[in-house]
């Protein structure tokens, strides 16, 4: 008997494995199709070696196994089991007395190093191969100046002092600019120049450093700096106007450009879970002593709200506090005020002072709501950021235990529908993710925002599957269908026979 409990395990792993990987293979090749369009722009027409754009998808893959894997699991499990429940191969190894849980066993083991495995790749891999993709996009955009330039929108040429916009770009490798407008910096980082040109063209040769921008019919503007406070005074700036200019732009810096070259920016997705705990008690504190000095700031422009100090809080910080009456002080008998309100307070002052005070009052508040709306905004970016740390660090371990949940809801669907191939089974394993990813992706979103804990929002998705998956398995383990129909049939049934039993008495 033990050896064919071996036998039937090693089928089944068999059986479930070729599912596994095929499936993986397949959906990989469709997800790399979708990233090959998602970063057409990046990518197309940009004199990039196919070495270059291989070694991107190669990088982006790791970050395309957090959707594939999860739709892979399931879509195996139900197809494995799918087709042992069609073959009626279940119905043999339960005759033989082997239970799903048994015929499970080898499959279970298989999921859980997944699991490990899945959680090593989501903290050690997947972090790295974001830092990859960053820097080749960041590199790519570098090379080539036309790649840079960004229609209606002020872009910075790297190597350069100035900033291009354009409104249209056309011709081979878009050299051919229209509706040109540069803004060109002087060594004190400010800009000074303004050229606009009616159109323009950027010439190049691959043996030498030096691009040339030619511009058409446009005309050149710039604000002199002038060393005298009188000459100051008259704003003096000088106007040219063009037929054609050009203007080199040295790219010596950007022609051996390393496409690796590591930078110092990192975001949570690149970052393991060392790094993002730390960083997570850091932006934290943070956040804290922003919040507390803006308050204190607040508080001491509105000059309502008198800062009380402890004599122990005084004491620890070597704060002297000023006595405000001493034993010659004559004391002054505690009289009940006669200013009851604003109004009254007001009606102390002559006509012109109220308006006045009113005035400054208003202003005064509209310029501390000013302030706090802007630094809301200011905060709400900063806790979104804390939000994404939380929320990174929480999905490596859903990603993990996701796997395993959808196992324990995949194989047990694919028993109870009894179905193998690629019709039915693929049509629930989609619906099934898609579901998952929908809620998982509203959950990151809400999570981000602060609409709900960081930590909830990156186990939603993991946790609802979580009763599904048991319920299944308790039903494919009774060897009862779906959902049983035919109890509901007869409790309406029932419902109706009591109630006309109530009529006729």
């Amino acid at each position: 008997m033990k050896l064919a409990l071996q036998i039937i395990d090693r089928y089944i792993l068999s059986r479930f494995l070729f599912n596994f990987f095929s499936s993986f293979a397949i959906l990989m090749f469709i997800f790399i199709f979708q990233t090959i369009w998602l970063f057409i722009d990046d990518l197309a027409g940009k004199d990039l070696d196919i070495w270059i754009i291989g070694k991107f998808l190669l990088y982006y893959m790791p970050t395309l196994i957090d959707k594939v894997l999860p739709l892979t699991v399931l879509l195996s499990s139900i197809l494995t089991f799918g087709t042992f429940a069609e073959n009626y191969e279940f119905a043999a190894m339960k005759a033989s007395g082997i239970s799903l849980q048994k015929a499970m066993r080898s499959i279970v083991i298989f999921v859980i190093l997944l699991g490990v495995g899945t959680f090593f790749l989501s903290n050690n891999v997947i972090p790295a191969s974001e830092q990859k993709i960053f820097n080749m996009r960041r590199n790519i955009a570098k090379v080539k100046p036309a790649a840079v330039i960004v229609e209606g929108v002020f872009s910075d040429i790297e190597g350069s002092d100035m900033n291009i916009k354009v409104d249209k770009k056309s011709g081979e490798k878009d050299r051919l600019l229209d509706g040109v407008v540069i803004h060109q910096k002087n060594r004190s980082n400010i800009n000074t120049t303004v050229i606009k040109a009616k159109d323009g063209e950027l010439v190049s040769d691959e043996e030498s450093d030096i691009i040339q921008l030619v511009l058409n019919d446009g005309n050149y503007y710039e604000e002199r700096v002038p060393k005298s406070n009188k000459e100051k005074k008259k704003y003096p700036f000088t106007r040219a106007k063009f037929d054609t200019y050009i203007k080199n732009i040295d790219v010596s810096s950007l022609n051996n450009q390393d496409f690796e070259q590591e930078t110092d920016i990192t975001t949570d997705k690149m970052k393991n879970i060392f790094r993002l705990n730390k960083d997570i008690d850091s932006l934290k504190d943070n956040n804290v002593k922003l919040v507390k000095a803006f308050s204190k700031n607040i508080i001491t422009r509105m000059g309502v709200f008198p800062l009380v100090i402890d004599d122990s809080v005084a004491a620890a910080n070597n704060i002297v506090i000023p006595k405000t009456e001493t034993l010659t002080t004559p004391k002054v008998e505690k009289t009940k005020d006669s200013i009851a309100s604003a109004k009254d307070l007001l009606a102390v002052f002559p006509e012109w002072q109220r308006l006045q005070l009113l005035s400054n009052a208003k202003n005064s508040i509209g310029g501390l709501l000013t302030t706090v709306r802007t630094k809301k905004k200011e905060m709400n970016k900063r806790y979104e950021v804390y939000n994404r740390h939380i929320l990174s660090l929480h999905k490596k371990f859903a990603f993990a235990f996701s796997c395993i949940i959808l196992f324990f809801v995949g194989a047990p669907l694919g028993a109870i529908i009894r179905k193998g191939g690629l019709g039915l089974p693929m049509v629930i394993a989609i619906v099934l993710f898609l579901t998952y990813h929908f809620i998982g992706v509203f959950a990151d979103n809400s999570a981000k925002k602060g609409a709900i804990n960081p930590m909830f929002g990156a186990w939603l998705s993991t946790l609802i599957m979580l009763p599904l998956g048991v319920y299944l398995t308790k039903r494919a383990t009774a060897d009862k269908g779906l959902m049983s129909f035919g109890n509901i049939a007869d409790r309406f049934t029932s419902l109706f026979k009591k109630k006309r039993n109530t009529d006729k008495e």
